[in-house]
């Protein structure tokens, strides 16, 4: 028998139940959501007969990906006709295309005095990963990066939730540690118990001060005057708990400084012997690397990672940020512009 959270799941069935009988006599389309209820009973009955889960054409396991994003699931990956998986792969493809949508737009990486580069890659077709860059219209930006639990489309669709949600509270201008307490209680209220989300979430003024709320994520890496340092977490990841309070950090970064974002599928890559990648080795990464801009940074990761571990099972992201503020960005294009000259000359 397949194992699942079935608590969860009866309780998510029931309050859907719950809604679908309470539309029922004020829609126009009562046919349909009469069908749907019945579903729903069905789903319910499976539970109580120990059925739930189970395949109904080979009695094998129901991905667990796809029971948690749909409980009214009933068939196994393998039994769907070709009809439904032709729909099934049209859905995911949509769905990829949907969430690249959602990625960073990297017309504002060179928006003085921020720039950043990010890489983006999916296990699967989608991804449970989670990167935005906000600029804010005060002379903020917000750099966030995360990493829901579970995989395939539940994953994607809670990231999807993750990115409204900061969308949707950024404007309000609350204090970094208020807007991420309050992502957390809507993200809490509006997803199933066993759903929760480890998340960085940056606040960089103009001046290069920057704000850093670790919620239960990889440490960011701060590259500052050739010197490495790691921000440790400080809090537990989002939607543990609804009342979650979180820490702050705050940082002076100096002209030229780099802080490193990434999600524990660079960190936790194994290599064939199953040793995993780790931060000192990303950390050694970074120290070596130091003055290259963030563009060539996130590459150097990605090479040293894939000589460290030929194959890989987990969504990948990485952002490298940089403060480069005016005075700096002239003075290093006069530099270049005299090396060049004496090198004509």
């Amino acid at each position: 028998m397949a194992t699942h959270d079935h608590s969860m799941m009866r309780d998510q069935l029931i309050e859907r139940r719950r809604r679908l009988e309470g539309s029922i006599g004020e829609s126009q389309e009562a046919v349909q959501l009469m069908r749907l209820l019945d579903e729903v009973d069905q789903a319910l009955d499976r539970l109580n007969h120990d059925a739930f889960g189970v395949c109904e054409v080979c009695q094998g396991e129901i991905e667990p990906d796809r029971l948690s994003a749909d409980p009214l699931t009933r068939f196994c990956l393998e039994c769907l006709t070709p009809a439904q998986q032709r729909a099934l792969q049209r859905d995911l493809e949509l769905a990829a295309s949907i969430q690249a949508g959602l990625l960073p737009n990297q017309a504002i990486a060179a928006a003085a005095p921020w720039q950043f580069s990010f890489h983006y890659e999916a296990a699967g077709p989608v991804s449970g990963d989670y990167c935005d860059v906000v600029n804010d219209g005060k002379g903020n930006f917000y750099f966030i990066i995360g990493d829901v639990s579970g995989k395939g489309i539940a994953a994607a669709m809670l990231m999807s939730n993750l990115h409204a949600l900061f969308r949707s509270l950024i404007p309000l201008g609350l204090p970094l540690n208020q807007l991420v307490e309050q992502a957390s209680r809507v993200f809490c209220q509006s997803t199933l118990a066993t759903h929760f989300a480890t998340l960085v979430c940056v606040k960089a003024s103009t001046s290069g001060e920057i704000e850093i709320c670790n919620a239960g994520h990889c440490p960011p890496i701060l590259l500052s005057a050739g010197e490495i340092s790691t921000v440790r977490t400080h809090g537990l990841p989002l939607g543990m708990f609804c009342d979650e309070q979180f820490a702050i950090e705050k940082k002076q970064l100096r002209a030229g400084d780099v802080l490193l974002l990434y999600t524990d599928g660079l960190a936790e890559a194994e290599d064939g012997d199953g040793n995993p990648y780790g931060t000192d080795r990303l950390c050694e990464l970074a120290r070596r690397n130091r003055s290259l801009a963030p563009e060539l940074l996130v590459g150097a990761c990605l090479n040293d990672l894939k000589g460290f571990s030929a194959s890989r099972a987990d969504d990948l992201t990485v952002l490298a940020v940089q403060w480069i503020p005016q005075e700096y960005a002239l003075a290093a294009d006069t530099d270049a512009t005299a090396v060049k000259r004496e090198t004509v000359n």
